[in-house]
């Protein structure tokens, strides 16, 4: 494999860019901080250090959407400034894109554009579909003939999506991730305790709280179960700290969990019998940032009926497949030019 070649994710909340001058990734958060009308003031990890804190003239951006790239511009900048400092200004590589799979033609070519329209001289620019790059990551041989069910929980949005033969039987993309959970936090926060906190703050609490199949009337650490946070009092408007319980989150994001395990069964409906007994032996593979949430895989697991593979380092599984397309020349029919039609 050449030395010039890179692979991109673009998420919600993260960017990652495999280097293949350096042989690493790169993971930045995936936002940009403006100034006045225009001015590029920070990007990435450091951008995101100010957000919910900026003052009133300084922009917090994040330029992807439910999945899809909102703000071009921006979009551009952090990815310019990020290659640049990962690569030194290097120039003329051979670039991979991910892509949401279940969006129009437009939606993807925006990925494109985001590299074709910088200032980095680009040799080839393709794109493959994020499901396809997930498959090969998690090491599924997606040339057979067999089915398999891909569901990616990503920040905004979460994939589902059947693979059989090197393609997409069926996709499907829902407006449900790790941050619509935040936000159910941040409210029941607010009506439970009358404690204003930011999205940052709900982050914490999902990740030491969060529980798909918590049991209130099971035996349990209680030092575990409770989550301290700084936040403001709605009465009083002054600062206070609170003790959070993992009963109140749990309860607060049942309905989350619900609505997706819904939206697999209703996918797991749409399939073709054939398809649908190469999953029963297979089962489904859990992939993205938001699948590490404590028993989701076994919740998932109970409602369907079916094996739940936990994959390794599931936020990277994209960006591994995009490295083994660019490497390894059986996957090159893969990779498309937007507006082509896939194999």
């Amino acid at each position: 494999m050449s030395k010039s070649v890179f692979g991109i994710d673009f998420g919600t909340r993260n960017i990652r860019i495999y280097n293949g001058l350096t042989r690493t990734t790169m993971e930045q958060k995936n936002v940009v901080a403006i100034r006045g009308k225009e001015e590029l003031y920070a990007y990435g990890d450091e951008a995101y250090t100010m957000y919910e804190k900026n003052p009133d003239n300084i922009r917090i951006v994040f330029p992807i959407k439910n999945g899809v790239i909102a703000d071009l511009k921006n979009m551009k900048a952090i990815f310019e400034n990020l290659y640049t400092d990962m690569t030194k200004g290097a120039r003329m590589g051979r670039f991979c894109i991910a892509v949401p799979s279940d969006v129009t033609e437009v939606d993807k070519k925006a990925f494109f554009d985001v590299v074709s329209k910088s200032l980095i001289r680009a040799k080839e620019i393709k794109i493959v579909e994020k499901p396809i790059a997930d498959a090969v990551g998690i090491g599924i041989d997606i040339t057979s003939p067999r089915g398999n069910l891909i569901v990616n929980i990503g920040a905004s949005t979460t994939e589902i999506s059947i693979i059989s033969m090197g393609g997409i039987v069926i996709s499907k993309i829902i407006k449900m991730g790790g941050n619509k959970l935040d936000e159910m936090i941040c409210d029941i926060v607010r009506k439970k305790y009358n404690i204003l906190i930011g999205l940052k703050t709900a982050e914490k609490i999902k990740i030491a709280l969060a529980d798909a199949m918590y049991d209130e009337d099971e035996e349990s650490d209680e030092e575990d179960d409770i989550v301290y946070v700084f936040g403001r009092n709605i009465i009083t408007g002054l600062p206070s700290e609170r003790g959070i319980t993992k009963d109140t989150i749990c309860d607060a994001i049942r309905a989350f969990f619900d609505s997706m395990v819904e939206e697999i069964k209703t996918l797991l409906e749409r399939t073709p019998p054939e398809l649908s007994a190469d999953i029963m032996g297979k089962g489904i593979y859990l992939t993205g940032g938001s699948a590490m949430i404590k028993n989701l895989d076994q919740l998932i697991a109970q409602e369907t009926d079916l094996k739940v593979n936990r994959v390794d380092n599931p936020s990277e599984s994209v960006i591994r497949g995009i490295l083994t397309i660019m490497s390894d020349t059986k996957y090159k029919k893969l990779m498309y030019e937007p507006g082509r039609i896939t194999m």
